[in-house]
């Protein structure tokens, strides 16, 4: 990219062997590189802008979706690309209001940071509240963790009055990118967890018709013409796998297949380029997104979104018809991950 500046000349602590960490300037956005030389991976980092990752180029080949130029753009107006994180809650819910430990919260929205009937995508999408508190290489990976003190900002507490941490780590390993996002409750009560990421893939060079997608689930979510969940499930009846050429979705799926060590493993594939996207199992949900492309503009993107919960899941949980909602205690904490692996790029 044009306009950047290195900021950070490589100590010893931060570069060892095959793998590198830099810390630069570009468009006068600070951003976190992490570098696996061996398997010509590079992942980019915002962390002012929702510490959002923007790039993931392999052999030069970004294979997350991100159409902006200009960092500074982005900064002025995020919306949803390269891999944003969706909290305290993601996707959608079908009032200005949750419910949690059977008591109501309404929205204050004069404050300006939940918008429209359909609150969607949580508080943090585009936050520039978090702090980098580790950016280094060792032998295994380039890694770089960043915090949000989620309980030191008022107008974020109003609208979700649990006070609570997180720290999330993107961790680029043996060509692999790990991204590890950890819930500490501090407050009092339980606090429910319906987190998720909204990741934008793309196979490089290659048409958007011409993608194939393995859904690794066995049951869908039901919506309603808000495409909020209501609480009902069918059973999984799409094609495996499923052209894209032909399909439009904006479906979540659940009872998820897993291997032995409880993930379960989707993947965007055209020809031998393939991408692999693998949730933890606390990620019981994966949201597929692949909307149309208005008149006149193509739309090469497909989004395999990792879930702690289905849509409305906090609202559905107090009206009985969602026991699945995750929590974590007075205290408590709640990890998990998800990983991206390309391959034949």
């Amino acid at each position: 990219m044009k306009n950047v500046a290195v900021l950070l000349i490589f100590s010893a602590a931060s570069i060892a062997q095959n793998y590198k960490v830099e810390r630069i300037f570009d468009h006068d956005i600070p951003v976190v590189r992490l570098i696996d030389m061996a398997n010509a991976v590079q992942v980019s980092i915002l962390p002012s802008i929702g510490n959002r990752a923007y790039e993931m180029n392999v052999h030069g080949k970004n294979i997350l979706y991100f159409p902006i130029s200009d960092l500074s753009q982005v900064q002025k107006a995020p919306g949803l690309n390269g891999i944003p994180f969706l909290a305290p809650w993601a996707n959608r819910l079908d009032e200005q209001a949750f419910w949690a430990n059977g008591k109501k919260y309404p929205f204050n929205m004069a404050l300006g940071n939940v918008r429209g009937p359909i609150p969607t995508h949580g508080l943090l999408s585009g936050s520039g509240f978090w702090q980098v508190t580790d950016a280094t290489a060792d032998l295994e990976s380039a890694h770089v963790t960043s915090k949000l003190e989620f309980w030191k900002y008022p107008d974020l507490m109003a609208q979700w009055p649990f006070a609570h941490e997180y720290e999330m780590t993107y961790r680029l390993s043996g060509g692999i990118l790990q991204v590890l996002v950890t819930v500490v409750n501090l407050s009092s009560e339980s606090m429910p967890v319906s987190l998720g990421f909204h990741p934008y893939f793309r196979i490089p060079d290659v048409s958007r018709n011409e993608w194939t997608v393995h859904l690794a689930a066995r049951t869908m979510v039901v919506t309603d013409n808000r495409l909020v969940a209501t609480g009902e499930f069918k059973p999984h009846d799409l094609p495996d796998p499923l052209p894209l050429k032909t399909n439009n979705l904006d479906t979540g799926l659940t009872d998820l297949e897993r291997d032995a060590d409880g993930r379960a493993h989707f993947w965007i594939k055209s020809g031998g380029r393939k991408i692999d996207v693998t949730l933890g199992p606390k990620f019981t949900v994966a949201l597929i997104y692949d909307p149309p492309a208005p008149a006149g503009e193509t739309r090469d993107f497909v989004c395999i979104e990792p879930m702690a919960g289905i849509t409305n899941a906090l609202n559905l949980n107090h009206q009985g018809k969602y026991p699945e909602l995750q929590s974590v205690p007075p205290g408590g904490k709640w990890s998990e991950s998800f990983w991206i692996r390309a391959s034949g790029i």
